[in-house]
């Protein structure tokens, strides 16, 4: 998750939060996750259990 949130220039804490349904992600942190992962976010948000 720290290589993470440096890719998308989010603090750590933030990503740690969101990760673990502490807080509901941001449009634009989503956008950011997209951007350093190259995924749509589509992908980013699916459901498969």
């Amino acid at each position: 998750m720290v290589q993470l949130a440096c890719l998308c220039d989010v603090e750590y804490g933030a990503i740690s939060t969101i990760e673990r349904g502490i807080v509901n992600c941001t449009i634009s942190t989503a956008y950011a996750v997209t951007q350093a992962l190259n995924v749509s976010l589509d992908k980013l948000v699916e459901n498969n259990p």
